[in-house]
């Protein structure tokens, strides 16, 4: 999220290069930091696209694969 528990502030799709710029402004921080890395990496690896999902969020998974409105957000 670009604002802190603001749910509609989500971002629904970032490109790996800019991880860094949003690590750098403070809107990915604290637990989030290692997460996005780990995806960055699998990026860089070859993998195509990752997803960070809230799994409180019912069917979340389902939801970010197979709908257009999506439950978190992709990394490509």
């Amino acid at each position: 999220m670009r604002e802190k528990n603001k749910d509609e502030t989500l971002i629904k799709l970032i490109d790996a290069k800019e991880i860094e710029k949003l690590m750098s402004e403070g809107i990915i921080e604290g637990g989030m930091i290692p997460k996005i890395e780990c995806c960055a990496d699998a990026i860089k690896g070859g993998v195509h696209r990752t997803h960070i999902l809230d799994g409180r969020i019912p069917h979340s998974i389902l939801i970010e694969m197979l709908t257009d409105e999506g439950a978190g957000t992709m990394i490509c």
